[in-house]
């Protein structure tokens, strides 16, 4: 089959052709119809991630086997499965769950895969969907997307999961508490649509862009701030005062140092994006304003499946899709895109 991957120290993508797998057990193997492009993916292509003055966290050195064939927010066509298979059959159309663990630890036994420290994710430790076909190592990581628009839908297994959890890590709180986001992609929107689901009313949307921004009215933000200078004062004048949370889909020095600038006492930071750098943060007012900090890296089975619920009953609003053939020459582009920055919304690549 084809796949478009990437080799060690090469941000070429390739053009692979690799043994297209066979499904034992109760593995699943689907063939590729929608797979979004994420910042994830751009990360990988270089090679690992930036962490500051600790230099770089590289891929290679982790052991991770190249070629790494990226892409996990895939949709796809069920053609065979493994002997032990009851769910699913060839023709069903899943959306794949592709955080995965190892099966064993505590973490895994309680549906924690994302918190497996031994992680085998789809598009990352195993091939993922910038390929012909996908395969899913167990029938129970699929999640049944009924009549949704697929392409959206597969937006839902890391950029809509991602900021559900995330939004899972500040709520609840009054409704009418300050909520900022740092990032107005397609993370902030999905978030953004989350909150206001919830019966969230006071949510700041921070962006680089003002289309992005724009976007973000949209969605529900009450509230807007264009980065620059000194962007926490800008931003505690938006709201009035300062904010109770802060969800970071940037997360590089910058915005970190701001999202604990603009902290009430008591309130919580959750830093999700992979941007990279680092933060240096006043230990004494960490303790004497009580500040929380979480990192948050995508979320369960559970809240998928949750997330994938409200999406079918039409309490989910659409974030903007863009559409681009799956190819090669696609990948490339859609992470040259991401790298750029600027996308507006999710780019899905259809095949």
């Amino acid at each position: 089959m084809h796949a478009y991957g990437v080799l060690p120290d090469d941000q070429t993508i390739h053009d692979l052709e690799i043994p297209t797998p066979e499904p034992e057990g109760r593995q699943v193997l689907l063939r590729v119809t929608r797979v979004g492009a994420c910042h994830t993916d751009t990360h990988l292509r270089e090679g690992g991630y930036d962490l500051g003055s600790r230099g770089k966290m590289s891929m290679k050195d982790r052991g991770f086997q190249y070629p790494i064939v990226m892409g996990h927010e895939t949709v796809g066509e069920v053609v065979e499965v493994g002997d032990a298979v009851e769910t699913v059959r060839a023709g069903d159309v899943r959306l794949v769950y592709p955080w995965i663990g190892c099966g064993k630890c505590r973490e895994c036994r309680e549906g924690n895969d994302n918190r497996c420290a031994a992680g085998q994710n789809l598009g990352i430790a195993r091939h993922g969907g910038y390929a012909e076909y996908i395969l899913v190592p167990d029938e129970k990581y699929l999640v049944d997307i009924a009549d949704l628009d697929p392409s959206w839908a597969a937006t839902l297994a890391c950029s809509g999961l991602t900021a559900y959890a995330a939004v899972d890590r500040v709520l609840p709180l009054d409704a009418d508490e300050p909520v900022v986001l740092f990032g107005a992609g397609g993370l902030g929107l999905t978030a953004i649509a989350i909150l206001r689901y919830r019966g969230h009313q006071n949510v700041c949307a921070v962006d680089v862009s003002e289309r992005n921004l724009t976007l973000a009215e949209e969605m529900g933000a009450t509230s807007t701030v264009k980065s620059g200078d000194n962007v926490a004062g800008a931003i505690v004048d938006a709201l009035g005062g300062p904010a109770s949370a802060v969800i970071d889909f940037v997360n590089n020095g910058a915005t970190a140092t701001a999202a604990f600038d603009i902290l009430n006492k008591g309130g919580v930071m959750v830093q999700v994006g992979l941007f990279g750098g680092e933060v240096t943060i006043p230990t004494a007012l960490l303790a004497l304003r009580m500040i929380r900090i979480e990192g948050s890296f995508v979320g369960t089975l559970g809240q998928l499946r949750e997330l994938v619920d409200i999406a079918r009953r039409g309490k989910l609003p659409h974030i903007p899709i863009i559409e681009r053939p799956l190819s090669v020459e696609e990948v490339a582009r859609a992470l040259d895109d991401l790298t750029a920055g600027g996308v507006s919304g999710r780019i899905v690549l259809t095949a």
